[in-house]
């Protein structure tokens, strides 16, 4: 069952406690990777047969097999899939930069040109659930960045084939390349290139601890978007929520993983205690019970706080992943959140939505870290080249200062680029 907690009456550690996974894989990760690394294929069909259980002739995708797959999936899925398609890249199409240029001085130009990766690396994991939407998700931006090329990992199921659903999302979002191949050999593919698989640029996408550790790993090798932690909600409500649809939504994310944290701060005892009841209820009718159930009574709480704007504090304080405000004039609170991932704004607006539909995307900071990060975005997918032009005559006129401020760190020889151009050494 939920633990009730009344702020102000436990300690601060317990409202704010957080459940981080204990698995120690960094030896057994940077193992793989080196193995990866030095033999390439080979070692990515043997990892594929140890840990998926399946014999692959080739690691890439086929044409044949994606046409099956979509051939495979109802019409109906097929037109959901499109829809979200468009939301998404309507909400980051919002998102482009456009370089600069700044020339309101004689003989000066300055100027940021926002060039694309050229390759980006998407990871969708398999195991216990497959997640479509993250293809979409992290497919979609890369496009609108203008990424040349965007290369999909998935581990296969023993059949050696990949779940459809997922090869129809990369369909229908456009993925240039696919591969048969998951967990932490996947990243490093990825990050150093085989035979097969091309090496990227920028790695994003979640996965399990494996996945995670080794994204830590080869990060500096190439770009990664995030850490990703267990899945997170927390909800914001006041007396007048339905005590069933708060439950509904903590529940969400509780059947993600064991791991995931549910949270729910309000004002008000007698929806505290309706909230746990209905949890109750509502669980054994899901077909991941067993893991929601342990989400819930391991890491699950009510806050229960003397008034809404301290419970904005208290989700500000925990910077949730997903915060959703149960409440009837949300807009009225928007102001005071400085710390989510995304926010789910009034009584119609359940987190579900955004992972499939609305638009913004749904790889988010998780573990506190939207104090300074932010989701998944078409900023992920460009880098910023600065350039810089000036006359003789524009450099004549700054070159002393340039030489001062040089000499001042006791460079001479910057100090002295800048005056022998206009006065010799």
């Amino acid at each position: 069952m939920i633990k009730i907690l009344e702020y102000g009456k436990v300690a601060n550690e317990d409202i704010f406690a957080r459940t981080e996974p204990e698995i120690d894989v960094e030896a057994v990760v940077s193992e793989i990777i080196e193995n990866v690394k030095n033999n390439g294929d080979k070692a990515l069909y043997e990892y594929c047969e140890k840990f998926d259980h399946a014999q692959l002739s080739s690691l890439l995708v086929s044409e044949e097999e994606i046409a099956e797959a979509v051939s495979l999936v109802e019409p109906e899925f097929l037109e959901i899939l499109k829809k979200a398609c468009v939301n998404i890249r309507k909400f980051h199409e919002k998102q482009v930069r456009n370089s600069f240029i700044i020339n309101d001085e004689s003989g000066i130009v300055v100027g940021q040109k926002v060039i694309p990766v050229d390759r980006a690396g998407l990871y969708v994991p398999g195991g216990t659930a497959a997640y479509p939407s993250t293809v979409l998700m992290d497919s979609i931006p890369a496009k609108i960045a203008g990424v040349k090329e965007v290369v999909m990992v998935t581990p296969p199921n023993k059949e050696g084939k990949v779940n459809p659903v997922i090869l129809a999302a990369a369909y229908v979002a456009g993925v240039d390349k696919i591969f048969k191949v998951g967990g932490a050999q996947a990243i490093a593919a990825l990050a150093y290139g085989t035979e097969s698989i091309p090496k990227v640029d920028k790695i994003v996408g979640p996965g399990n601890a494996f996945v995670a550790e080794a994204k830590k790993q080869v990060f500096g090798k190439v770009s990664i978007d995030m850490i990703a932690g267990p899945s997170e909600i927390l909800i914001v409500a006041d007396g007048a929520t339905d005590p069933s649809h708060a439950a509904a939504d903590l529940l969400s994310q509780a059947e993600h993983d064991r791991l995931a944290s549910a949270v729910l701060v309000t004002d008000s005892i007698e929806l505290a205690n309706a909230v746990s009841a209905e949890l109750e209820r509502q669980i054994p009718l899901l077909e991941r019970a067993d893991i929601a159930r342990a989400s819930i009574d391991n890491n699950g709480k009510i806050i229960v706080a003397d008034n809404l704007m301290r419970a904005i504090d208290i989700a500000n304080e925990i910077a949730p992943e997903h915060l959703e405000l149960l409440l009837d004039n949300p807009f009225d609170y928007l102001d005071a959140i400085r710390h989510a991932g995304s926010i789910f704004m009034g009584r119609n607006c359940p987190e579900a939505l955004g992972d499939y539909f609305a638009g913004p995307n749904h790889t988010l900071p998780t573990s506190g870290t939207a104090k300074f990060s932010s989701p998944l975005s078409v900023d992920d997918f460009v880098k910023k080249t600065q350039y810089t032009y000036y006359t003789k005559d524009a450099l004549s006129r700054v070159a002393d200062d340039v030489a001062y401020f040089a000499r001042k760190e006791g460079l001479t020889a910057h100090a002295n680029s800048a005056i022998i151009r206009t006065k010799g050494i």
